[in-house]
């Protein structure tokens, strides 16, 4: 069965452009196409899609308007994936649609929509509970951090599976009912687990959300 699509852009261009794309991909079924936020809100309760490809900025505001589709889709419908598309390599908005977990959510840059095969993969992946973060977005957020690398290898199995969870969007408290452990051994995990990847508090950048990329990174 197709993978039922709803796209919103508000620029024509673009929005032909993506059209185009989507509707080459033979197990994609693009329904509607949409230009500002209240339109794609509709357009959700009425298509009943299975992913949402969003542009970040549309009207009325042309700041976020996707990440906050993106947030909102979390409690009105959880069951719908949406890809976040982007000009812009900075690691925050990556971080915000990543903040309550990355299921079912995918952020890549616009230029990927050139090659039908990595619009595709990422609009399956969604629709399939997974996720999907650009290299380049990674790459920007590991040098914001001025780190080469993320030594990932260095965790424990426990770790690496606590970091699973938190990648899931899961509080310190569920995950120690998920694992059968008291909150404060998970809570002495994270700490060693931000510990082992060299982050440090920010005022502007979640730990675990940055410690959660970085694991989706690995895990593709």
């Amino acid at each position: 069965m197709a993978i039922r699509v709803i796209l919103a852009e508000d620029n024509y261009l673009a929005r032909e452009g993506i059209v185009r794309v989507l509707e080459s991909i033979e197990d994609l079924d693009l329904v509607a196409a949409y230009g500002d936020l209240d339109a794609v809100r509709a357009g959700v309760e009425r298509d009943r899609p299975d992913v949402v490809v969003t542009d970040i900025r549309m009207p009325p505001s042309h700041t976020d308007e996707g990440i906050r589709l993106a947030d909102e889709l979390r409690t009105t419908r959880p069951e719908v994936g949406v890809v976040v598309l982007s000009q812009h390599e900075s690691p925050l908005y990556a971080l915000a649609l990543f903040d309550r977990g990355a299921e079912r959510r995918a952020y890549l840059l616009k230029e990927r929509v050139r090659d039908q095969s990595e619009l595709g993969r990422a609009v399956r992946e969604v629709a399939g509970g997974g996720s999907v973060v650009d290299p380049r977005i990674v790459e920007a957020l590991l040098s914001a951090h001025t780190r080469a690398h993320a030594p990932l290898e260095e965790l424990t199995p426990r770790e690496l599976e606590i970091l699973a969870l938190i990648a899931e969007g899961r509080s310190n408290t569920a995950i120690a009912e998920a694992l059968v452990v008291t909150k404060r051994a998970v809570e002495r995990h994270i700490n060693a687990i931000f510990r082992k990847l060299e982050l440090e508090e920010s005022e502007d950048v979640s730990r675990r959300v940055t410690a959660a990329l970085l694991y989706l990174t690995r895990a593709d």
